[in-house]
């Protein structure tokens, strides 16, 4: 597939000391002084996630994000990252050459820029995907891009209830995601499901498999498990696996 990560995601550059001093001591990057972006890694693959699984994407990894959930698969997002102007990120998005963009993280949306930079990919002919843990705004990329927002559920450590602000700015052609991580996790997001609060079409149920390096931090589910409690209790959702894992293992990065 002749995957080709453009930015080599470093962890302790120079360029990482100097932007990131700010983000250890909890000052995240919408908060830092400069009008460009915070970049992990820019780079290209399969989409693994979402009702576009398996489709050629550039992905734009955001770095900084506010949540800690304890499934967290992107940790090595939180810090660091490379100062990039707005368009020097399309230039290196438009270098791939694919039609579909994700702005992932991290947290996109904690970075002042970043609806600007999905309203000029927009303009230039690209169909952009947000992913969005669903405890910030969305405001301002609502109809701009599409909007892949999670609902965190109880097994996180980060289930606020803030994704309920959001639902109204909702598309029927956006998508919810619920990470389940346990069995009370399922009947959680079951409840919300039922409740017929979430206004889009797609409703994603990604089970978080039981941890192997770190037992117990959380409980996990095995998929078997997670299809037959969807198919048996008739939930009009969609069961995903990171795709992406699937091929390439867990801990790899820029793919």
């Amino acid at each position: 597939m002749g995957l080709r990560p453009l930015l080599p995601s470093p962890r302790t550059s120079a360029v990482d000391s100097t932007v990131a001093g700010g983000m250890a001591a909890g000052v995240y990057p919408g908060e830092m002084p400069f009008e460009g972006l915070l970049i992990t890694e820019i780079f290209e693959s399969l989409q693994g996630e979402t009702s576009l699984s398996g489709l050629p994407f550039t992905f734009v990894r955001l770095t900084g994000c506010n949540l800690r959930c304890t499934y967290c698969d992107t940790a090595y997002a939180f810090h660091g990252g490379l100062k990039m102007s707005v368009e020097d990120v399309i230039g290196k998005v438009e270098a791939f050459g694919h039609r579909r963009v994700l702005l992932t993280g991290g947290e996109p949306l904690l970075q002042r820029a970043t609806p600007r930079l999905a309203r000029e990919l927009a303009s230039r002919g690209f169909d952009v995907s947000i992913e969005t843990h669903g405890e910030h705004p969305i405001d301002e990329v609502a109809g701009v891009a599409r909007i892949v927002m999670d609902v965190k559920t109880p097994t996180s450590g980060m289930s606020r209830g803030g994704y309920r602000a959001n639902l109204p700015l909702l598309r029927e052609t956006d998508e919810v995601k619920f990470v389940i991580a346990s069995e009370g996790d399922y009947a959680w997001a079951r409840d919300v499901v039922r409740s017929g609060e979430i206004p889009t079409r797609e409703i994603l149920f990604s089970p978080a498999l039981p941890a192997r390096d770190t037992p117990g931090e959380y409980p996990g589910v095995r998929l078997d498990w997670l299809a037959r409690r969807i198919v048996e209790d008739r939930l009009p959702v969609r069961f995903q696996y990171q795709l992406h894992k699937l091929i390439w293992g867990a801990d790899v990065r820029g793919v």
